[in-house]
């Protein structure tokens, strides 16, 4: 019997997880490689414990006198952590809109591939990654705790797609005083969605006073595609919004404008980001592309905190 999971098809699979490691390792070469500035600062590597063997974990990890005690059932692995890395989170929309498919693409792909591509900067510069996701209008706060190393970025994928091995966040008031409140030391906070809801504006003043204490920057997922429409002969079409549960009757060219407004929207949320001192990455469905940009992106982020 096959299980639900395996009748969806991953969001990121394992193939274009490589790929995209593969792309940040040849990208992020040259900052550790020659008389480049050096990423791997500090007096050393601390120990932080034990952990049974993960998909994904370098075989150079693995404890084997250790392993033997176990019988080698399971492998065990040795966690470290060096003082110069930081702690990377990635804040990610879960929305019921970002599940909508259109053309065999749906929102959260781009949301799941900049997960992927952030976890997998974390790991080649050996910080700690760890996953937030929100429901509409920034409600329903959960977290998975930051860990270091591959298998982490791969558990943060499945938990986005399948919402499992989440915690629920406390509420503390705001949004800012929320997610502050789980962070142990400053780290770099990754915000991911289309900002296509009522208070977009109020969350966007919210993380820049996060910005305050935190390296905090936007990925405005460009879904300006899931809202191009085909042509309808209908004078009238009846749409219905997942979210609120609504319906609403709109004529044949106000349904013609959605990825008009859309863009007109996400360019309002970009200029009121950046004037509030917040950096945006606009990221789109071109996958080379903009896992190249948020590469660079990070990586220049990654050498002003350094």
């Amino acid at each position: 019997m096959r299980t639900r999971e395996q009748e969806i098809e991953p969001l990121v699979n394992l193939s274009e997880i490589t790929e995209i490691e593969l792309r940040i390792l040849k990208r992020m070469s040259e900052f550790t490689i020659g008389e480049h500035k050096s990423q791997f600062q500090g007096s050393g590597f601390d120990f932080i414990g034990l952990r049974d063997w993960q998909a994904g974990d370098r075989f150079s990890a693995i404890d084997w006198p250790q392993s033997t005690l176990s019988n080698f059932s399971p492998l065990i692995v040795r966690e470290f952590e060096q003082p110069s890395t930081a702690t990377v989170v990635a804040v990610a929309d879960t929305s019921p809109s970002t599940r909508c498919v259109v053309d065999g693409i749906s929102i959260a792909a781009p949301i799941a591939r900049a997960i992927a591509t952030i976890g997998m900067s974390a790991v080649f510069f050996q910080d700690m990654f760890g996953l937030m996701t929100f429901d509409a209008g920034f409600a329903n706060l959960q977290t998975l705790r930051p860990r270091v190393g591959k298998s982490q970025v791969i558990h943060c994928l499945d938990a986005y797609q399948y919402q499992r091995g989440l915690q629920e966040v406390r509420q503390a008031g705001s949004i800012s005083m929320s997610i502050a409140g789980l962070m142990r030391k400053t780290s770099l906070i990754t915000v991911i969605s289309d900002f296509l809801y009522d208070n977009a504006e109020d969350v966007v003043k919210e993380l820049s006073l996060l910005n305050s204490a935190h390296d905090v920057f936007l990925v405005l997922i460009d879904s300006a595609f899931a809202c191009e429409m085909p042509q309808v002969r209908a004078g009238w079409i009846e749409a219905f919004d997942v979210e609120t549960g609504q319906s609403r009757i709109m004529s044949r060219a106000a349904l013609g404008s959605l990825a008009e407004r859309t863009r007109a929207w996400q360019d309002t949320i970009e200029r009121k980001a950046k004037d509030v001192d917040l950096d945006v990455l606009r990221f789109g469905i071109d996958e080379v592309r903009s896992t190249i940009a948020l590469t660079e992106f990070i990586a220049e982020r990654r050498l002003r905190k350094t």
